[in-house]
């Protein structure tokens, strides 16, 4: 009777902590036994083994992101050794999606958590800007599994999306060097954009047992 009392206490303080309902948090605890091969965290290596990850070009990005101290509410900078299930639940909660039920402020904060999410992948040293370089390698990755384009023209394509940016962010075309993007200049850039579509896991598909699609 105590047991299940408190199981029960600690579910409904990671429904409040998440948004996720009960049964959400009872798919997700599958998954993340099945991620850790029942065991009470999730190392990176543990990542190894999905499927759809290991042909995403930014593989190394989006797991990164899972051991983030910045996405785990933990700190400003630095990786987590291994992650735990509330941890693991924190994480997820950046894909969840709006809830019909939120006000407008609501909204808006979900969609700038999520944004901060991606910011967290692309600014990768943590010092509050993406900056050129950090641009290219995303880009460099992205355009890596494509034949045709050489690594030059990858670097070429994302000086171009840089100075984009910045006329965006700075309403004109810069005159000196652009430091890089920080997160108000991120959320000027997507603005508009349906970050819904953007963000969601597919190896986290709760119909079905295996880690995959």
């Amino acid at each position: 009777m105590g047991a299940a009392h408190s199981a029960s206490e600690e579910v409904r303080e990671l429904e409040g902590k998440t948004g996720f309902s009960s049964d959400q948090i009872e798919q997700l605890h599958r998954r993340f036994k099945q991620l850790s091969g029942d065991q009470p965290t999730i190392r990176k290596e543990n990542f190894n083994n999905v499927p759809d990850l290991e042909l995403n070009p930014i593989r190394s990005k989006i797991v990164r992101a899972f051991f983030d101290n910045r996405n785990l509410r933990k700190g400003p900078s630095g990786l987590a050794d291994e992650i735990n299930f509330e941890d693991f639940l924190t994480i997820m909660s950046y894909f969840r999606p709006i809830d019909t039920t939120m006000d407008e402020e609501q909204v808006e904060l979900s969609r700038k958590e999520k944004l901060r999410f991606l910011f967290h992948m692309y600014d990768s040293d943590s010092d509050g800007r993406i900056t050129l370089e950090e641009y290219r390698n995303v880009v460099e990755e992205l355009l890596s599994g494509n034949p045709h384009i050489e690594k030059e023209s990858a670097r070429s394509i994302a000086d171009g999306a840089m100075m984009e940016a910045a006329s965006v962010c700075m309403g004109q075309m810069p005159d000196q060097v652009y430091e890089g993007i920080t997160f108000e200049d991120f959320l000027k850039i997507w603005q508009g954009i349906d970050i819904e579509t953007k963000m969601h896991v597919r190896f986290l598909n709760m119909e079905t047992m295996a880690l995959c699609h």
